[in-house]
This record gives C-alpha cells, sequence and structure tokens, in this order.
C-alpha cells in the first residue's frame, strides 16, 4: 500500500455543487480513476477509510455527496456508531432524500462526476472503474448502463431492489452495459431477496455481461460498513479481494 492523500473538492453540475471527497497516492503521477457511490449514511469518515484504501492499492477515488441538493455532507448527524437504537430515526431522516434522488438525477449527476474525473490531473484519461455500497449499488449500476463507453468495471456490494418489479428498475437496462460486473449480496438482505438476485443474474446473462454475482453466507445489508452493527468482518474481507481483483483486471 502507498501513502495516500485525501482532500475535499467540489464538483460542478447542472444542478449546483457537489462536494466530495478525493484520494490518490501520494506520488504525483496520474492514476486509473474509480468512482465510489455511497450507502445511505452518506459521505462520512468510514466512506473516506475506504476510499482511501483502495488509493493505497493504486487508484484515484472520488467519492461524492449524491445528496448534494439537500446540503453538504452529513445531511444527517450522525453519531459515531449506527445501531440499532439509532437506525430508525436516521432513516425518518433519510428517506424522503433518497426518494428525491430519481434514476434521472442519478444519471444527470454520473456525467458530471466522469467529466469531473476525465479532467483531474491524479486520473488517468480512459475509462474508469465504479464501486458502489448500499443504494449506491444501484447508482454504479445506472452509471454503467448510461456511460458504458466510459465505465469499464462496476461491482455493488449489498444493493438493494436491484431487480425489483419497478418499471424503472436497474436491471431492465443491463443489455447497455460493456464492463465487467460483480455483485456481492448479502444472504439476510431483505432489500435483495433470493427472487431478485436471480433476476439480476438473468437480466446479466441475457445481456451478455461479463459478470459473477455471489451471495455471501451470513451477512445483513450493511456489512462493509465498520460503523454500524451491520458489519462483518469476515464478508467485508471477501469484499475487499472481490473488488480488488475486479479493478486490476479491469483498469
Amino acid at each position: 500500500m502507498t501513502a495516500v492523500h485525501g482532500t475535499a473538492v467540489n464538483i460542478p453540475t447542472p444542478d449546483g455543487t457537489a462536494d466530495a471527497y478525493l484520494a490518490h497516492p501520494d506520488d504525483g503521477g496520474p492514476h486509473a480513476a474509480v468512482l465510489l457511490y455511497m450507502d445511505a449514511f452518506g459521505l462520512r469518515p468510514q466512506l473516506k477509510k475506504m476510499a482511501d484504501r483502495i488509493a493505497g492499492a493504486g487508484y484515484t477515488v472520488l467519492v461524492p455527496n449524491v445528496f448534494y441538493r439537500h446540503g453538504r455532507a452529513p445531511v444527517v448527524e450522525l453519531p459515531d456508531f449506527i445501531g440499532p437504537d439509532q437506525r430508525p430515526g436516521i432513516f425518518e431522516r433519510i428517506v424522503p432524500v433518497l426518494q428525491s434522488l430519481t434514476p434521472e438525477l442519478v444519471v444527470r449527476d454520473a456525467d458530471a462526476y466522469l467529466r469531473w474525473l476525465a479532467a483531474c490531473p491524479q486520473a488517468t484519461d480512459g475509462p474508469i472503474g465504479i464501486t458502489g455500497y448500499c443504494m449506491g449499488a444501484g447508482l454504479a449500476l445506472r452509471t454503467a448502463c448510461a456511460y458504458p463507453d466510459r465505465v469499464a468495471a462496476v461491482a455493488g456490494f449489498h444493493g438493494g431492489n436491484l431487480a425489483s418489479d419497478a418499471a424503472d428498475s436497474p436491471h431492465l437496462l443491463a443489455d447497455r452495459i460493456t464492463a465487467e460486473v460483480y455483485f456481492g449480496h448479502a444472504d439476510q438482505d431483505h432489500s435483495m431477496p433470493p427472487e431478485q438476485i436471480e433476476r439480476l443474474e438473468k437480466a446479466l446473462t441475457a445481456a451478455g455481461v461479463r459478470h459473477r454475482c455471489e451471495v455471501y453466507p451470513g451477512a445483513h445489508h450493511g456489512y462493509t460498513q465498520a460503523d454500524t452493527n451491520a458489519y462483518n468482518p469476515v464478508a467485508d474481507e471477501r469484499h475487499w479481494t472481490a473488488l480488488e481483483d475486479l479493478l486490476a483486471r479491469a483498469l
């Protein structure tokens, strides 16, 4: 792992300015770019630590606050550790913000993030990798579908409702993907039940997408997030291995 430099940055979008965190190897050179999509709890120290770890492996990593329309991060104040007692109150405030982020806004914002990375001196010129967590897995999938020429790898971990019955479910756009895809599902995740996992797998296979979908046993929704009670260290390390392998192959 190399030394890493992290800093706050601002990304202009058609709807305002998205605050974000940028991490990259502290060696002065450009590196392949990775867009990290946050979970619903938002941009916070935990996600910065994850970005730093990816950057330490040799990548330039951007973590945007996708809720920027509602303010700079943290949009919702969070405790240092998110346990079961805190979740109801936090989600009462987060859910309306999450619901306001429509697929159309996701795609529009993604273009701004990708353009910013293309102009970033610390990033190489070329297709990027994306990793997303919780709601971020869906954002990663939508971005790969909307901008296939700009995305070489896409990963999602403990994502929810990736292949629902909704008319705008992201799996319905699978035929637009050219990236290599990896999903690590939690086997105890009510937001991504077995029927949705199967539906996503079938959609990716039918579209001829290079992909691998795995179910992590004993894992709950949020298993990668060490600042929550859902954290599972075994599943988390499995996620890191899968992600690092994917990025190494594709970028």
